[in-house]
């Protein structure tokens, strides 16, 4: 017998298909959807691949709050200097990734899964929508750069 459309059965189910896919290269680089937010502030320069953060899918767990005020994010993509030693010390993605309330950073490419070059960015935002130039992060808008226009348009 399947399981009900919306049992909590069900999503484990296609959760551990969608962790297994990832794990075993299947799924390939994963693509951002409308909200993410692309983290790119250091990754090109160690040789990985981009993080694509699913902001939609904290958002529905956890209040804004407990990112942006209790963990320190700042309200801007690319304004957190934040890096895998803060991250194994327990700091930003590293406060809940510990391995005890989500999976830990030994997991690489759970996180960095975008394509190489993408920009720090809240992918597809309205102001890329429109055309708007937005500096990634705080150095380029300090050096007048603009992020590359986002590849697939819709």
């Amino acid at each position: 017998m399947k399981p009900p459309r919306h049992s909590p059965s069900r999503w484990l189910s296609l959760l551990a298909l969608a962790l297994l896919s990832f794990w075993l290269g299947l799924a390939g680089p994963a693509r951002a959807e409308y909200g993410d937010i692309v983290i790119n502030n250091y990754s090109d320069a160690a040789g990985m691949r981009p993080v694509v953060f699913p902001h939609w899918f904290h958002r529905v767990r956890f209040r804004c709050k407990v990112c942006h005020a209790d963990l320190g994010f700042q309200f801007k993509a690319g304004g957190n200097q934040i890096n895998m030693l803060k991250i194994i010390d327990g700091q930003y993605c590293g406060a809940c990734h510990n391995g005890e309330v989500a999976w830990s950073a030994e997991n690489c490419n759970l996180c960095h899964a975008g394509k190489p070059g993408t920009p720090t960015q809240v992918h597809e935002s309205t102001l890329q929508r429109f055309g708007v130039n937005v500096p990634s992060s705080p150095a380029a808008a300090a050096s007048g750069a603009t992020p590359a226009a986002p590849a697939n348009k819709r």
